[in-house]
């Protein structure tokens, strides 16, 4: 009803508003950097961080494009035609720009030292696995609490791993890859403008945790005007699960943003396996933090659907367990 979306707003309004204030308080106690000679700014700096700057740019280019897309597919309301297969499509091409850049667009546009390295040492190359990973656990596993917690479903037609449209996983993957760019323009401006201490630790977590909520909340919003994508109690949507949503973000930020920070200088090299560990690691914090929330509501979890379209992988569970069992010696069926 519209006394229930006016509530919802007002809500939200108090919510956004009173951490908007405290940030502001939190920036006016800081002392500014000047005194330290560092230049404050919101992208990697293309002297000391080119690998970064280059990769951002890129994404920040690339953002207004799949942001385009989707804006007219949902306005014009394309989806309605859609089927599993053309979700498909219009998701993996989407996703496209971003994990065929290293390989194909090396320099990013922007002269990164990516296009003089080899292709698995590439920055280009190790931000797409960290964030790819992140993405497959994030659907794999996270969406669940969604279903279980918020009672959340996609209703939409849809080829699926584990009860989770396939094509939500390279969704993901652009959603994030915008995400974390502009989260770390934000994290950045802090820890370049302000000299470092506790009151500049205390804004740098801050804002991480209003970034967090923030982004949580827009997508949660914009998404509201897609039919197929529904919440058994929207206002708690918006509110609560805008802060569950947030854990993701409370994680991955700081720990994206902190990524492969030395690549330009030589003093630590990340390989793809640092990176997969890495992407591994901060995915598991992010699922305890979902399930301690789960087990304070008293929430039981479901994962999978095995009466929908999950059979497929049921089955092959089931394969891969009866032939580990017979390679390895494990209790037969018998």
């Amino acid at each position: 009803s519209l006394l229930a979306d006016n509530e919802t707003a007002v809500h939200m309004a108090v919510i956004l508003g009173t951490m908007v204030a405290i940030l502001a308080g939190l920036v006016f106690i800081q002392t500014p950097n000047s005194a330290f000679k560092i230049r404050s700014t919101y992208i990697a700096d293309a002297k000391a961080q080119p690998s970064k700057y280059a990769y951002e740019m890129y994404a920040l280019y690339y953002t207004p494009v799949w942001i385009g897309c989707f804006a007219i597919i949902v306005a014009f309301q394309f989806y309605e035609s859609f089927t599993a297969t053309t979700y498909n499509v219009v998701c993996i091409g989407l996703s496209l720009p971003f994990l065929l850049q290293p390989l194909l667009i090396p320099d990013a546009l922007f002269h990164s030292p990516d296009a003089k390295r080899p292709f698995l040492q590439r920055y280009s190359t190790k931000a797409n696995l960290w964030l790819a990973v992140y993405s497959f656990i994030g659907n794999y596993w996270y969406t669940h609490y969604f279903y279980s917690v918020l009672k959340a479903e996609y209703t939409m037609p849809a080829h699926r791993l584990n009860n989770v449209p396939i094509a939500l996983y390279f969704a993901t993957h652009f959603y994030f890859s915008t995400y974390h760019v502009f989260s770390n323009a934000c994290l950045r401006k802090v820890a370049t403008s302000f000299a470092p201490g506790p009151r500049r630790t205390t804004l740098f977590v801050g804002m991480v945790i209003v970034l967090s909520y923030f982004t949580a909340f827009m997508e949660t919003l914009t998404i509201s005007s897609f039919p197929y994508y529904a919440f058994e109690d929207r206002n708690m949507a918006y509110t609560v699960g805008s802060a569950f949503y947030g854990i993701y973000f409370l994680v991955s930020f700081p720990a994206f943003y902190a990524f492969d920070e030395d690549i330009d200088t030589k003093k630590k090299r990340v390989t793809l396996w640092d990176t997969f560990v890495s992407s591994c690691g901060h995915g598991m914090m992010i699922l305890c933090l979902l399930d301690f929330v789960r087990l304070h509501l008293g929430v039981p979890l479901v994962v999978g659907n095995l009466s929908t379209d999950d059979s497929s992988s049921a089955s092959m569970a089931s394969w891969l367990m009866d032939y580990s069992s017979s390679w390895f010696g494990g209790p037969s069926s018998s």
